[in-house]
């Protein structure tokens, strides 16, 4: 007996929602991966004002550490609610064992320990990354009215690549350029954020506190590590309107330092206490001011 269309019709629509309950709805598109990179230093952080805050067994240092998870925390939930999938924090502080693992929001991964490559403070940025954070960052050495400024170590006077003067978040927004990677926020005293933008432009930035003759004026910590979340929040947002730093090769370094007598191979001794290196390659470079400084 032949089947009526009328009656074909309604079996064919049977075999198509069995077949569907059988292979189930279409897979969902996957959400692009959205990863943040947050460094973070000590010296700017909200309330320090002496070497004691930061190192060694007196001092506050032990309730400061405190202090750097906690805002390195509220970067992190900051990334998180502007939709980042992953947030990797680099302890870079000294020794780079500052942040106690369960202090630190959960949902980061945090790289802790001295590394020995040139990327330093900077370990673990790679061209996945979407945008980089500085947290407790801190101006440059001879930085009138800042906090605890240097470059790198006390002995370092000074540090500069194709005559450009960088503190060390400059050389680290170098490190990320080379990956494409911008720096999209910036917190600390009010010198390291003016310091950022001369160099880096409209990056976002949060002064938790100014230098007042070598006392601080700032912000309570909650007060900042809230500013911090709101702030990180909204950079990594606004991600795409920023762009990665970057100078042009080969890169000739400057190195003035209080005391020398290091060497590094290629490196000139050429006035007494400075140091030149030139090289197409940047890592190179930061290797040989990590070898003289």
């Amino acid at each position: 007996m032949t089947t009526s269309p009328r009656h074909a019709m309604p079996r064919l629509a049977l075999v198509s929602l069995a077949f569907l309950a059988l292979v189930g709805e279409p897979a969902a598109a996957q959400p692009r991966p959205l990863k943040v990179f947050v460094s973070v230093d000590m010296e700017g952080l909200a309330g320090v004002v002496s070497g004691s805050d930061v190192g060694g067994t007196s001092g506050d240092y032990q309730y400061f550490r405190k202090i750097m998870a906690q805002e390195a925390s509220a970067a992190v939930a900051g990334a998180f609610s502007a939709g980042a999938t992953e947030v990797l924090v680099r302890d870079s502080h000294g020794a780079k064992q500052n942040i106690l693992p369960g202090d630190l929001d959960p949902r980061a991964k945090l790289l802790r320990g001295a590394s020995t490559g040139p990327k330093n403070m900077m370990e673990g940025i790679d061209s996945t990354f979407a945008a980089v954070v500085f947290i407790g960052y801190h101006a440059r050495a001879g930085t009138p009215n800042a906090i605890l400024a240097h470059t790198s170590n006390g002995n370092v006077v000074d540090f500069s690549i194709n005559g450009r003067s960088l503190p060390e978040g400059g050389y680290n927004a170098l490190v990320a350029g080379l990956y494409g990677v911008p720096v999209v926020f910036v917190a600390g005293d009010g010198a390291v954020v003016r310091q950022h933008r001369e160099l880096l432009g409209n990056v976002d930035g949060l002064a938790v506190k100014e230098a007042i003759s070598g006392a601080i004026n700032g912000m309570s910590p909650a007060t900042a590590q809230d500013a911090i979340r709101l702030g990180v929040e909204r950079a990594v947002r606004a991600r795409a309107k920023y762009r990665p730093f970057a100078l042009t090769a080969p890169f000739a370094m400057v190195l003035k330092v209080a005391k020398d007598g290091k060497k590094f191979d290629g490196a000139s001794n050429s006035a007494n206490g400075e140091y030149t290196f030139t090289s197409p390659d940047l890592l190179l470079v930061l290797s040989a001011f990590n070898a003289l400084k």
